[in-house]
């Protein structure tokens, strides 16, 4: 993969790459980035894959450019997938999709049609400046996703030490930096500090993947078409209370890094400081929990969880933050 920081650093990618003629997917907000493209398609999320692979080789692109939030990426992966060509993406929040070959797919109103893997990522970019104007929502939900991921690194079935070293570190960043961005988002040097963290905590989940809270993140999204980001931040210390039992070394190891005695706490914490507080305050209805439940322990990141759960048990998690 390769990585760079700086909007000016993009074509420079591209031409390490290969790529002559990008095919651009990003959404109206980014439409006056200066940025060259053989062509473009602007409805994001979207499930018409097969009209954007048809597109972009009319076209005659030979990669894609991804610049957006998870969304963005995902339908970016999902059209690399189908077609084989490579993906350049310029994250705009802390999701950590840019580091992954697999992906979702959802239709405009946000609900999951589908998903898979076999992507082709082959660069990013990095600009802190294209996060300046993020909404407070989406900042903090974001981020809680990148540090579900760096907690999740360290007990997750692929746990590795280079995956480790990874998610202490961007647990460390996020930790520092997150409650800045949230009070003053237009702080720069905090955004870059986030989003360094966030680098690090996507690496991370390249290397081991996903686990338990996760899990209950995808199927709550994929049900309810609620952001991932906010799914995430109400999951993540319910699975590490789950996990205690089996992981607490590992759950040391993140709260140490975190800066925190009881991480699963300072989760909560953070997640409160960003206007999470409760799935209902979401929309999602108490009795869509239950079929949650059955759904997240089919996922992949539930069988990588290291203590197995049951759907009873995974419904309790799920109460536990409705």
């Amino acid at each position: 993969m390769i990585v760079r920081w700086g909007l000016d650093s993009l074509n420079r990618v591209l031409a390490e790459l290969g790529i002559e003629r990008p095919f651009l997917i990003a959404s109206d907000r980014w439409a006056d980035l200066p940025i060259g493209s053989a062509g473009r398609w602007a409805e994001v999320p979207t499930d018409r894959i097969a009209d954007i692979a048809a597109a972009a080789a009319g076209a005659g692109a030979d990669g894609l450019l991804a610049v957006g939030g998870g969304s963005a990426i995902d339908l970016a992966k999902a059209v690399s997938s189908e077609t084989g060509l490579p993906v350049v993406s310029v994250p705009t929040t802390y999701s950590g999709a840019e580091w992954t070959d697999f992906f979702g797919v959802r239709d405009p109103d946000r609900r999951m049609r589908g998903g898979g893997s076999a992507a082709q990522p082959a660069g990013i970019v990095y600009e802190p400046r294209l996060m300046l104007d993020l909404p407070r929502e989406q900042s903090g939900g974001t981020a809680l996703n990148a540090l579900a991921h760096c907690a999740e690194a360290l007990y997750a079935a692929g746990h590795n030490d280079e995956g480790d070293r990874a998610a202490l570190e961007g647990a460390r960043l996020i930790g520092e930096a997150l409650p800045t961005v949230l009070e003053d988002g237009h702080d720069l040097q905090a955004r870059t500090t986030l989003l360094e963290g966030a680098q690090h905590a996507g690496a991370a989940l390249a290397s081991a993947g996903l686990a338990l809270g996760h899990a209950m993140a995808q199927a709550l999204g994929g049900r309810f078409g609620i952001p991932h980001g906010a799914a995430n931040a109400l999951c993540l210390a319910p699975a590490l209370r789950f996990n205690q039992p089996v992981a607490a070394a590992e759950i040391a190891r993140f709260g140490e890094a975190l800066g925190a005695d009881d991480p699963a706490a300072r989760a909560e914490e953070l997640a409160r400081l960003a206007g999470f507080e409760r799935l209902r305050d979401l929309g999602v209805p108490e009795e869509g929990l239950g079929e949650v439940a059955e759904a997240t322990v089919v996922r992949a990141g539930a069988r990588a969880n290291p203590r197995p759960a049951s759907a009873e048990q995974v419904l309790g998690l799920l109460r536990a933050v409705w």
